[in-house]
This record gives C-alpha cells, sequence and structure tokens, in this order.
C-alpha cells in the first residue's frame, strides 16, 4: 500500500485491478442513521428541556452557534461514538450532523469548533448545572408517567456509584481504596416499573474521587419519591442499595418516606455468628453433593452502641463454595430489609436483581464513553456526564420503540452499529433531503422498522 495523494491510497495487491481509494465524499456521511436518534429527540423533547436550564451570556451580535444546536452536536457526537470535544474538527462539516443539529446539512455553515465547544464547557455554572440534573431527573419521570398513564403498581429505585480513572489533574480527582485508583465517583440512578426489564436511568451525578456510597443520596431520594408520588399515586415505591449504603442515616431516611427497601449489609462478628447455624447447614449440603450449597434465613438484628433506634430484619444468605481441588469456603450475605417476604425469594427475587443494574452501568461505561471526563473543571466534567446520560435516554427510548423488532433488547453498541453507523449519500432539493443508504445494508429492514416505529411513512 503507497499513498498516491494527501487523501487516497491505491492498493495493489490481492485484486484483479488495482483499488484506489480517495477520501473526497462530500456530501455523504460515515453516520446516516442519526437523523432516528433526531427524531427520537423531536418526541421527546429532551434536549431542548435541558438546554433551557442554561443562561446564554455571549454578546449576541457575535453569535453563530446557539446553545441547543452546540448541546445537540455534543449530544448526537456522544451517540454515534465521538465522545471527545475534537472530535468536532472533522465532524463540523458532515452533512448529516448539520442537519441533525438545525443546520442545512449541504448548503449550511459548519457546526462549532472544538474550541467552541470547549468554551459552552466551561461557561456553564454550577447552580446551571444542578438545575440540569434536577430538570433531567423531572423529565424521566414525566416521560415515564406519560407512557404508563400514570399507572403502576410498583417502581424500584436503584442507585449505584461506578468508578471513573482520573489520569490528568482533574479537581476533586481522589485515591478510592476499594476501587485502588484515582478517580471521580458518578452516582447513577435507575427506574424500574412493575415488571418491565428494562432499568431507566434518571440521575446522573459526579462525585470526588473519595465520596462515601450515600453522599448525596439522601436529598435524591426525597426529591424522587415525592415525584414518583405525584406522577404514580398509589404506586408502592422500593429502594434498593449496596452495602455502600448501609448507613444509620439511611435507613432513617427510607423510613421517614415509608418505602420497601433491601440494603446489603457488610459482615461482621456478630453477624457472622447469627449465620452460622444456617452455615453448619450449607457445610453439610456441600459435603453430601460436592457442590455449592445455599441455605436462606433471616434474624431480627440491632448493632451494638445503638446506631439504630430498634430492631432490624436481616435476611441471610449462608452459602459455602465448592472449586475443584480447593476447601470449601464460607461466602455468607447480608441484606437488611423491611420486607415481609420469605428469605429466599427476598433475596432472589428482589435484591438479587440489582445485578442488571450492572448492564446499564456497562452500557454508560463501554458504550457511551461515560468516563471521558478530561476537563479540568469539575462542572465541565458533570456536564459531560450529563450531556452522556441525554445520549443514554434516547437509545433507551430508541430501544423501547424497537420493542417487537430483532433490536428489541440490543445493547447500545449493537444499535449504534446497525442504526447509526451506516453511510449515506446526502442529495438536496428545493422541496426534501434524501439520503441514500447502501442497498445492500445488512440491517435495512430493521432500520426501517424501528424508523416506521418512530412515525416515518
Amino acid at each position: 500500500m503507497r499513498q498516491e495523494a494527501r487523501q487516497s491510497v491505491r492498493i495493489e495487491k490481492g485484486f484483479v485491478k488495482p483499488v484506489t481509494v480517495v477520501f473526497d465524499g462530500d456530501a455523504q456521511s460515515s453516520d446516516g442513521g442519526l437523523v432516528l436518534l433526531r427524531a427520537v429527540d423531536d418526541r421527546l423533547g429532551l434536549t431542548a428541556a435541558l438546554v433551557s436550564c442554561l443562561s446564554d451570556r455571549r454578546d449576541a451580535a457575535k453569535i453563530a452557534h446557539e446553545y441547543v444546536e452546540i448541546f445537540r452536536q455534543r449530544v448526537f457526537g456522544i451517540g454515534a461514538g465521538y465522545p471527545d470535544g475534537n472530535d468536532a474538527a472533522r465532524l463540523a462539516s458532515d452533512p448529516i450532523f448539520k442537519e441533525v443539529c438545525g443546520k442545512r446539512g449541504l448548503s449550511g455553515d459548519a457546526l462549532a469548533s472544538q474550541a467552541t465547544l470547549s468554551r459552552f464547557e466551561n461557561a456553564v455554572s454550577a447552580r446551571e448545572m444542578v438545575q440540569m440534573g434536577r430538570a433531567f431527573e423531572r423529565f424521566v419521570v414525566e416521560q415515564h408517567r406519560k407512557r404508563l398513564r400514570g399507572r403502576a403498581k410498583r417502581i424500584t429505585i436503584d442507585l449505584d456509584p461506578t468508578e471513573d480513572k482520573t489520569h490528568g489533574q482533574q479537581h476533586f480527582s481522589f485515591f478510592n481504596g476499594y476501587y485502588d485508583s484515582w478517580c471521580l465517583l458518578p452516582q447513577l440512578g435507575f427506574l424500574s416499573f412493575d415488571d418491565e426489564d428494562e432499568q431507566y436511568l434518571f440521575h446522573a451525578r459526579l462525585r470526588p474521587g473519595n465520596a462515601t456510597g450515600s453522599r448525596g443520596a439522601f436529598g435524591l431520594l426525597r426529591r424522587i419519591v415525592s415525584q414518583l408520588r405525584g406522577a404514580f399515586p398509589g404506586a408502592e415505591i422500593r429502594v434498593r442499595l449496596d452495602a455502600g449504603f448501609n448507613c444509620p442515616r439511611t435507613f432513617a431516611v427510607l423510613e421517614e418516606l415509608e418505602v420497601e427497601y433491601v440494603v446489603a449489609m457488610a459482615s461482621n462478628k456478630r453477624l457472622d455468628n447469627l449465620a452460622e447455624p444456617l452455615l453448619a447447614r450449607a457445610r453439610s449440603l456441600a459435603a453430601e453433593t460436592g457442590q455449592s450449597a445455599q441455605v436462606f434465613g433471616d434474624c431480627q438484628y440491632e448493632p451494638l452502641k445503638n446506631a439504630w433506634p430498634h430492631e432490624r430484619r436481616v435476611v441471610i444468605k449462608a452459602e459455602v463454595v465448592m472449586h475443584p481441588g480447593r476447601e470449601p469456603k464460607d461466602n455468607p450475605r447480608f441484606v437488611v430489609t423491611n420486607l415481609g417476604s420469605p428469605a429466599k425469594p427476598t433475596y432472589e427475587d428482589v435484591y438479587c436483581q440489582r445485578a442488571h443494574v450492572e448492564n446499564r452501568i456497562k452500557e454508560l461505561n463501554l458504550g457511551l464513553c461515560l468516563g471521558r471526563t478530561s476537563c479540568t473543571s469539575f462542572v465541565a466534567n458533570q456536564l459531560r456526564v450529563l450531556m452522556t446520560a441525554a445520549a443514554y435516554v434516547l437509545f433507551q427510548a430508541l430501544r423501547f420503540k424497537a420493542r417487537g423488532t430483532s433490536l428489541a433488547r440490543a445493547q447500545v453498541l449493537t444499535r449504534r452499529e446497525r442504526l447509526i453507523k451506516i453511510v449515506a449519500r446526502v442529495v438536496q432539493s428545493l422541496r426534501r433531503l434524501v439520503l441514500h443508504l447502501p442497498a445492500a445494508c445488512p440491517w435495512r429492514g430493521a432500520w426501517i422498522d424501528v424508523a416506521r416505529l418512530l412515525g416515518a411513512t
């Protein structure tokens, strides 16, 4: 392979005739499917709702790009797999990106440059970020109130932190002993309705790397429970938390809010002693079968030093793990709950369903690069987290619209590959814009199905 021109290459070996590749398709885009994300956003009104929280303090006479255009450029860019602001140098003239952000694809001006995007990210104030985060929470609740017409029997709230490793001079980057890294620690919140499989993102807040698990959780729980009760009268609300949230104030707030809860608790000597009879039974079962064994039970427990005002129910999973060539290993687990259901279904059918949230967090991290918080300013990085969350909500809405199709359960990366990353040739006339997608596109049927579900004719 040798370079023939600045933007072309010639490949001679392995083909019947030499192949010359020239990058000169000005009226083409590699992200033709972005029109679907814009269609979802238009139906939801998400980007417009979030941008309404911002005050544009720029000189009106010198503005070339409105905030809503810049915000959409970043959100749609993240959705298409371009998480960095400097990607704008290559995408500012992309005709599809220009169209979905509000400019004429072929005849309009270019989108914002990397420098303009950086100024935008650093111009947002901390107060505005708080307002935008609250607006995001209200938007998601209202979206599902409309979808379900205010009817739900049970709504489950899951909160979970995730590690965001830092590699520079980001504000509030600290060493976290649990993750053994210098990091920031975003907290994510998800809602589940009745028996639906999906966990819907409603909260994404960046926190310092040394934040405790419960930091910021109490105000959030009070806000979201109040909103949910207003939007879904009569619905039972349940909260699931891991052991990082386990502290006396957590239970005080949960009981003040009168919600159901299941909260993991770390092992200690007293709990281990309470679990010992169950572990003894599990050891006997493991010895008989030669396989790992589990025995479930519960007890009333109150920590020493009056940390709790009264006893609470603790569900115990007494597990003995068997590995070939190793000694059996005790693995007791504990969950504090106010549910009255039997121990085994409380643990397996209620608490363990938190594992699905890990799949949503993986999508955010692997599919949308949630951890690309490389700005120096903490507030600018929070804006990046929220823009990533907005892109994820659009993808979740796209997945919901795709129910009944082959993409009904597809992850973000799969939906991007099959719906967004499709080359398009753009033709503009006086009356319309035509996108010519490849006739041999392997996902043509799925693309058309989703487009029709979004209202295309």
